[in-house]
């Protein structure tokens, strides 16, 4: 049995969660999510633990269980403490500040790049080479952070671009390295 979907979620408090049909909305202090759940999982509510179950040991019921066991996870850890992702711009004369409510970044092209948060997301810069995207919906937050991070990846030469701050980037010698 998968060890990721036979471990039991515990509710906290100040988190609601609402089970009806295959719709699950999970209400607590950063907000409120949804979502619609597979029908070949069975999910229970029961003395402030969710669990899921799977009737039968297919291969793609088997890959659903955990699956939809760590989704239910993610958004109670959602609703509680939220999610973010920090990135930092790597090169000289880059950067980026909030332009409004869009995020403005500048970074070797002949135009800055406008970038609006998508509904849920949160947006900040400190200083002026560190994006911080916070929300509380896991795949939202690293969705909004692989676009920002798509308008200039980082280059494996000088290891200019905007990267994840917790990313290695390979390096390359570049072609005089080759020579001897």
């Amino acid at each position: 049995m998968s060890r990721v979907g036979k471990a039991l979620i515990t509710i906290p408090a100040g988190v609601t969660c609402e089970l009806s049909g295959l719709h699950l909305t999970v209400k607590g202090p950063k907000g409120t999510l949804e979502m619609d759940l597979r029908p070949e999982i069975e999910v229970r509510i029961e003395n402030g633990e969710i669990t899921a179950h799977r009737p039968n040991d297919r291969p793609e019921t088997r890959a659903f269980h955990g699956m939809t066991r760590a989704l239910i996870n993610n958004m109670i850890i959602g609703v509680t403490q939220g999610f973010s992702r920090t990135l930092e711009i790597v090169g000289t004369g880059w950067r980026c500040n909030m332009a409004g409510d869009k995020l403005n970044v500048q970074v070797g092209y002949s135009h800055p790049v406008l970038v609006e948060a998508p509904p849920g997301i949160a947006i900040a810069v400190e200083g002026q080479n560190v994006i911080v995207v916070s929300g509380n919906d896991k795949g939202a937050v690293g969705q909004a952070a692989a676009n920002i991070r798509a308008i200039r990846k980082p280059e494996p030469y000088k290891g200019k671009g905007i990267r994840y701050r917790d990313e290695w980037i390979r390096r390359k010698e570049g072609k005089a390295g080759g020579k001897k």
